[in-house]
């Protein structure tokens, strides 16, 4: 039996010692190898800090994480983190395959091996025929498809991802969760993704992490998304889901009064 992934125990976050502010509380989490959890929340639940944490960017307040049993105390190149703005991550004088052979130079790769890991993984995510365009010439979409060739290329354990969809168009954005479902079916990387959309949450996960929000923010509710892929909206089932996960939603992060 394979190890956890992530293991969290007790884990605290606190920000600031003048004033400081408590963004996770004792959160206590498992993240089973090749498995897609979504953590779901409102903005200020702590999702993006909880990311931080397992990429090594930030440090625990208190409490024990753990990757594959060993504990992290910086950012790892078996985890890589996936942001919004794909173009801010991407070296904008350099070709498609150029920013696909980045990383793998840096490993010291030979040209010819450099060129031929970069077209398969160009081909996994469908960017082979984009190869000699800069990251201005191609569309959002296509932007955040060569971050994920650029991750592939030097093969890490973990997808990192803080809502990489949010900045795309609903049409684009469904083709790109349909790409990424690709790229997992393929290669059954372990994937972290941040949503604040339940629908983006019930296409994608196994599990689902939902949040409270903050301060002292929590893992109010962790549920088993147990459908069979591809899900349609128009699932009676998935709407079911929908509705569950809202009203956890609305408990997790109830509104102030209204006076």
């Amino acid at each position: 039996m394979l190890q956890d992934v992530f293991t969290l125990r007790r884990v605290s976050k606190q920000f600031g010692e003048d004033n400081p502010y408590l963004a996770l509380d004792k959160v206590d989490l498992r993240v089973a190898n090749g498995e897609i959890l979504c953590l779901l929340g409102a903005s200020g639940c702590g999702k993006s800090t909880l990311l931080n944490l397992l990429a090594g960017f930030e440090k625990p307040t208190a409490g024990e994480l753990l990757y594959r049993n060993q504990p992290i105390t910086r950012p790892g190149k078996e985890r890589v983190m996936f942001f919004q703005d794909a173009g801010a991550a991407l070296l904008p004088w350099l070709t498609v395959q150029q920013n696909v052979e980045f990383g793998l130079r840096l490993q010291g790769l030979l040209h010819k091996d450099r060129a031929s890991r970069a077209e398969e993984c160009l081909a996994l995510v469908g960017l082979a025929n984009h190869r000699h365009k800069v990251p201005s010439e191609i569309s959002g979409g296509m932007r955040q498809r060569l971050q994920i060739a650029r991750a592939l290329a030097v093969d890490p354990d973990v997808f990192l991802m803080d809502e990489p969809f949010g900045a795309l168009d609903a049409i684009t954005r469904r083709r790109m969760h349909q790409a990424l479902l690709d790229v997992w079916q393929r290669t059954k990387r372990t994937i972290i993704f941040v949503t604040h959309d339940i629908m983006e949450a019930l296409t994608l996960a196994d599990r689902i992490a939902v949040m409270s929000v903050g301060p002292g923010s929590k893992i109010a509710h962790m549920v088993d998304v147990d459908m069979p892929r591809p899900r349609d909206p128009a699932d009676p089932q998935v709407g079911r889901w929908f509705r569950d996960l809202e009203d956890m939603l609305h408990a997790a992060a109830p509104l102030d009064p209204v006076v």
